[in-house]
């Protein structure tokens, strides 16, 4: 007897794999999406490929240009610092929440992905890295034991894997992933709070310089840790 897949499984299944070619750079900025051609590559129906479209555009991935085109997403400056002003407020919360309540379990799990970002940077996996350093990210996320701050991640976290994956500068980043383990482990809130902060503002910086090509990166000016929390930049 043949099972069939739920009509939300195969939108989930297409929706899963669209997101994740976008993220990985498989599909690239200004790619067309084609509804047709879509369903034929999954061998589904055009309905499931709708309407994992339609959750791809209220995700930021992708947008309707005409009502019969639709193109992944170009990110914009504004895109890229809006994008970092929440992950500067909510990431660096997080991390100061996760050096005070890091258990030795979870201090381990962090370490256990450090030594897969560094196998991962040594054979220079891009998709790879990006999954690990995203899983270190949600690690410290759920350290935190904030479950609202999870739920506020949870819709952009996507388009943050995205922007990760448009940074290549890899073994900087798992430097600063390193000294931010310290941080935490050292069960310093304000100096875990701070390299965070470090850690964001670099980032931004360095998917600025890839993103647009700047021979200069944005300066950004916003408060430090113990003060406000939101990020200045010129878009």
């Amino acid at each position: 007897m043949t099972t069939v897949e739920p009509l939300g499984a195969v939108r989930e299944r297409v929706l899963s794999s669209l997101r994740q070619e976008i993220i990985a750079g498989r599909l690239l900025p200004g790619d067309r999406l084609v509804e047709r051609e879509l369903a034929e590559r999954f061998g589904v129906s055009r309905v499931p490929v709708r309407e994992a479209i339609r959750a791809l555009v209220t995700e930021g991935f992708v947008l309707f240009e005409t009502p019969r085109r639709t193109v992944v997403r170009r990110l914009t400056r504004t895109d890229v610092v809006e994008l970092f002003e929440l992950r500067e407020a909510l990431e660096v919360y997080a991390t100061g929440l996760a050096a005070q309540r890091a258990t030795r379990a979870d201090l381990a799990g962090l370490d256990e992905l450090l030594d897969r970002a560094a196998d991962a940077t040594a054979a220079d996996d891009a998709e790879a890295i990006t999954d690990i350093n995203t899983r270190f990210h949600d690690r410290i996320l759920a350290m935190a034991g904030n479950g609202l701050l999870i739920s506020v991640m949870e819709p952009v976290d996507g388009r943050l894997r995205w922007l990760t994956r448009r940074n290549e500068e890899w073994p900087q980043l798992l430097a600063e992933h390193r000294e931010l383990y310290a941080a935490i482990a050292s069960g310093d809130r304000e100096q875990a709070r701070a390299h965070a902060l470090a850690h964001v503002r670099a980032n931004y910086r360095s998917t600025v310089r890839h993103l647009f090509g700047d021979t200069d990166s944005p300066v950004l000016t916003g408060a430090d840790p113990e003060g406000s929390d939101r990020l200045e930049g010129d878009v």
